[in-house]
């Protein structure tokens, strides 16, 4: 089932049911008006939602609509819970060696995870605002989930079963700010401004059998100003799956429904050692300071500049057959106007 957030001048924006294809959606506010209403309430309305879905792709229902990306907001405008994890063991490794620093052994076993804003996403076609691209901006292309409620010290096992949506987000990072907050010992806040996430999220089943052991196990596609620049498996390289990064987050707290969990950039190694850019044949990367850590390996410092006011970033993922599964992240980096 693929679902959607319209908006409609409010904050929360209007929940519609989104063909697979693309291409039509209808409303169900009899269901359920807003995503977070959804999905406080899955157990009882998810049977209704995908019998919806079912008519909407059979072409039996009333009511459908075209459906523009263009007017979509991110799947939860806002959020209870936005927890960022770094599932990606190699892009950590990659950062911290540009900066000379060894990565902990626990690394491996014990998911790195932080807490990001939730309050204000952007939507997926939306620029994003900034004061200064001065700032080291960056996009971070991953996959994201939504739980249903977990409760506190969930196992793996069970934490699974809370899995109900998945979608895409670019997770800006302003690079240049990064350190400064680091080094205070409290971790990202300045330097983790509004996320965007795709404009479908679906159900793991939508998936068939790319939704592997927790994984989404496809390529994820970064555009770059127009040129190809990643192309990753995201169920490669992934050291911790979504169940795993789902029962570390409720360790010593519940998730509330609507609680959003990210995987961090997705990263390959490609059977190198820190992995290969597209133009020499590799899969590319998902966010430019992996390029810049591997320049400032070989040669010492780096080349790629970061993000620039009119810089454009696309992100998206197709299904076997090259269909878009949830729809484009699209977004410029402008300059922020009171």
């Amino acid at each position: 089932m693929k679902l959607a957030t319209l908006q409609n001048n409010t904050r929360d924006g209007q929940l519609v049911v989104v063909s697979r294809d693309l291409t039509k959606c209808v409303e169900v506010s009899d269901i359920a008006t807003t995503m977070q209403n959804a999905i406080d309430n899955w157990s009882a309305v998810e049977p209704k939602l995908n019998d919806v879905y079912q008519r909407l792709n059979d072409e039996a229902i009333d009511g459908a609509m075209p459906f523009e990306q263009a007017n979509c907001e991110s799947p939860l405008p806002r959020a209870y819970q936005w927890a960022d994890g770094s599932a990606y063991v190699n892009h950590v490794e990659l950062v911290r060696k540009a900066r000379g620093a060894e990565m902990p052994e626990s690394f491996w076993t014990d998911p790195l995870m932080y807490q990001g804003g939730s309050d204000d996403f952007i939507g997926p076609r939306q620029d994003i605002p900034l004061p200064s691209d001065e700032w080291g901006v960056d996009f971070e292309g991953e996959v994201a989930i939504i739980t249903d409620d977990v409760p506190m010290s969930v196992s793996v096992e069970e934490a699974s079963k809370h899995i109900k949506l998945i979608m895409l987000v670019n997770d800006v990072s302003l690079r240049g700010l990064i350190p400064g907050e680091l080094a205070k010992g409290f971790g990202f806040f300045q330097s983790k401004p509004a996320s965007a996430f795709s404009p479908v999220a679906v159900t793991p089943d939508e998936l068939g059998d790319a939704w592997k052991d927790d994984k989404v196990c496809l390529p994820l596609l970064s555009t770059y100003n127009g040129n190809a620049f990643g192309k990753p498996e995201a169920g490669d390289d992934m050291t911790f799956n979504f169940a795993q990064l789902v029962a570390h987050a409720a360790k010593s707290r519940n998730l509330g429904a609507g609680a959003i969990i990210g995987s961090g950039t997705v990263s390959n190694k490609q059977g190198t050692e820190y992995g290969t850019s597209i133009e020499e044949g590799g899969v590319g990367y998902s966010c430019i300071a992996e390029v810049r850590m591997i320049e400032t390996i070989r040669d010492g410092k780096p080349a790629t500049p970061f993000m620039k006011f009119g810089d454009t970033i696309k992100i998206e993922m197709n299904d076997a057959a090259g269909n878009s599964i949830f729809g484009e992240i699209n977004q410029t980096v402008v300059k922020f106007e009171r």
